[in-house]
């Protein structure tokens, strides 16, 4: 029995009590009224339910009294094998060994779909992380955004929802002239401009450019530096996208903030029009030959000029186009997941969504995601002055760079230790949770061996108290992936699998799969690799959503 029969039978029991006391009306009770939590104290059993105090305001009923009725019902169920009452009302429920085991069986034949959900069916997302400008190679501040904004895209995607990662590409604007002129500068021998960019890597850029137009040099200046400007671009955008793909992190969309400026045939580009959408909706005014959105409105300390009165547009111009073009595409939530230094975005976007005509708390929504450093992490040697995403994973891994950032709230300052990154041993959090799953694999590889095979499930037998342990946390990994979704958070994910690693470890060192010696396989050997399967499966689906590799063997 899971979580959710278990809901569905409670909800059948309270429902007809809830109706007598209400004099023929229980409407508006659902299951999602009817809260299930596992005990923190395994002796009170295996779930608890505080419904019998949440309705008794609602039925007028003494709520213990009330608790008892609804126990009372609750014995009767098949799968159930005793309730108790405790405190002023709290309902305490254990399920009898055949209905617990059962789940491995169900976990074994979902495989990956196991833990999938429908809680964020129905709702389209457009989350969009990293968009790094251009100019230069991924830092450290990126490689955390990459970590949580792609397990954010995976919890939300395994409950259901309908979502596109996106990377917005900052390819217009001063930034990609200054670096192009930084780029020519290297291949012509001279300094760096004062507010160019420098680094090893605009050398190897320059080399890259002067391979492609051998000419370059002889173009007049300005040729040389939309030229270069182009090939290098392109060139760092590759780096870019090679890197977030060895991360493995990958996205859907890929967008060109040159694509909201651009004007086909003499049609307004997008940002004109965004202007004339936001001054459809009565936010936009003139002011001092200049046009201004009153994002005042809003809940925006000051109110913010889209185009200033030499005609040219503000960042905020772009900013508004290409929200709107997000609900274009079909989009009506928007998640942003932002730098620390981004905080000042906050009010201003959410402003913008209210001009645009949607619910600044509802259709879009704004992480921010703090600093995070690494003990002993060096400089680029290819750009000087940062943290690159390459050598951090070249230093520390994939897996152990992804599990780690995702492991803490994104709100939160982080600083890492490379020593227990690198560790092969269960203080290092990645490799307890891996080495658990190789082990399942372990032990079915020994297993087969031996002869042990999955030919007979007799669930009834999973009766020690490590198999009760360990089957209450396979049943709460689908709440778990789901909450995760809600909230934002998977870090929530990777603590649910050290908890599940550590239940798991503890099973292994009591219950045995193998007979000893030559002693016969029996059904209780048999029903145990299923459950040992079935745990290396949630295993495998957690480390999954964080993505992060599974080894079947360390």
């Amino acid at each position: 029995m899971d979580p959710a029969a278990l809901s569905a039978a409670l909800l059948a029991v309270i429902a007809p009590l809830a109706e007598a006391r209400r004099e023929g009306s229980s409407a508006g009770i659902t299951a999602a009224d009817l809260p299930l939590e596992r005990p923190k104290n395994r002796d009170h059993g295996d779930w608890a339910s505080n419904a019998a105090l949440k309705l008794s305001k609602v039925i007028v009923a003494n709520p213990r009294e009330f608790a008892a009725e609804i126990a009372a019902g609750l014995e009767s169920v098949d799968g159930i094998a005793s309730v108790e009452v405790a405190g002023p009302g709290f309902i305490n429920i254990r399920l009898d060994a055949a209905a617990a085991g059962a789940l491995a069986r169900t976990i074994v034949e979902q495989g990956a779909a196991f833990g999938s959900n429908d809680s964020q069916s129905g709702n389209t997302i457009n989350l969009e992380f990293v968009s790094a400008n251009p100019t230069g190679p991924l830092h450290i501040g990126h490689t955390r955004w990459a970590a949580l904004g792609d397990a954010i895209a995976r919890v939300l995607l395994a409950s259901g929802a309908t979502l596109v990662r996106e990377f917005y590409i900052n390819d217009a604007g001063a930034q990609m002239e200054r670096f192009g002129r930084s780029v020519v500068a290297a291949i012509a021998g001279e300094p760096t401009p004062e507010d160019g960019y420098g680094g090893a890597y605009i050398a190897a850029l320059a080399e890259r450019v002067q391979a492609a137009r051998t000419d370059i040099l002889e173009l007049d200046r300005a040729e040389q530096v939309s030229v270069a400007t182009e090939l290098a671009y392109g060139f760092q955008l590759g780096e870019i996208q090679a890197s977030l793909a060895r991360f493995n992190v990958h996205f859907d969309v890929w967008f060109s903030e040159r694509d909201l400026h651009a004007r086909i045939e003499g049609q307004p580009s997008l940002v004109d029009e965004a202007v004339d959408r936001l001054r459809e909706q009565g936010h936009v005014f003139d002011e001092d030959d200049a046009v201004w959105v009153r994002t005042t409105d809003f809940g925006d300390d000051k109110n913010r000029v889209i185009r200033r009165s030499n005609g040219e547009y503000t960042y905020f111009a772009a900013d508004a186009a290409y929200y709107l073009n997000k609900g274009d595409r079909g989009f009506a939530h928007k998640i942003y997941l932002l730098g620390a230094d981004h905080h000042g975005y906050v009010h201003r976007l959410k402003a913008l969504a209210g001009a645009a005509g949607d619910d600044p708390e509802k259709d879009i929504e704004l992480l921010i995601g703090q600093l995070v450093s690494i003990n002993g992490a060096r400089l680029s040697k290819r750009a000087g002055n940062i943290v690159e995403l390459d050598d951090l994973q070249a230093w520390l891994g994939t897996d152990a760079l992804r599990y780690s950032l995702a492991r803490y709230p994104a709100d939160s300052p982080l600083t890492l230790d490379p020593e227990i990154l690198q560790k092969r041993t269960n203080d290092n959090p990645v490799f307890y949770v891996q080495y658990a799953h190789a082990r399942t694999h372990n032990v079915a590889r020994n297993a087969a061996d031996s002869g042990v095979d999955r030919s007979e499930f007799a669930p009834e037998l999973l009766d020690h108290e490590t198999e009760s342990a360990l089957l209450g946390a396979l049943q709460e990994y689908p709440r778990i992936v789901a909450y995760a979704a809600e909230v934002r958070e998977p870090h929530r994910v990777a603590r649910y699998l050290e908890e599940l690693a550590g239940l798991y470890h503890r099973w292994y060192d009591n219950c045995r799969v193998i007979p000893l010696g030559e002693a016969p396989v029996e059904s209780v050997h048999r029903t145990r690799l299923w459950l040992n399967d079935a745990t290396g499966q949630v295993l495998r689906n957690g480390l999954d959503l964080l993505g992060v590799s599974a080894p079947e063997r360390m």
